[in-house]
């Protein structure tokens, strides 16, 4: 996997109350990725941006809900989400990361 591919797979940390619960108790990280990711290429970005041992990847595509605007019915946008899991030992620091 090219360098280029591996920093548009992850486009943000999914930063929630449940999120922060999953990353203290169990060692589990929510990103927010491209549609087209694959486990294997989150798995990669994730190891190579924040130089941590990933154990698994879950993936979630969330469908985006009917909503009305300005009277006519519309839909908004899905979403995917990886839950990657980290090694014993390993975590991951939004705060410092660079």
């Amino acid at each position: 996997m090219s360098q280029e591919r591996i920093l548009k797979v992850l486009v943000a940390p999914h930063i929630s109350e449940k999120s922060a619960i999953l990353a203290d108790t169990a060692g589990q990280y929510v990103f927010k990725v491209i549609p087209t990711a694959t486990k294997t290429e989150v798995k990669q970005a994730v190891e190579s941006l924040f130089d941590v041992k990933v154990q698994s990847v879950n993936m979630i595509n969330i469908k985006g809900k009917r909503k009305m605007f300005k009277g006519r019915p519309g839909k908004r946008n899905g979403v995917r989400k990886a839950i990657v899991r980290l090694a014993a030992g390993q975590e991951i620091d939004f705060v410092s990361a660079e």
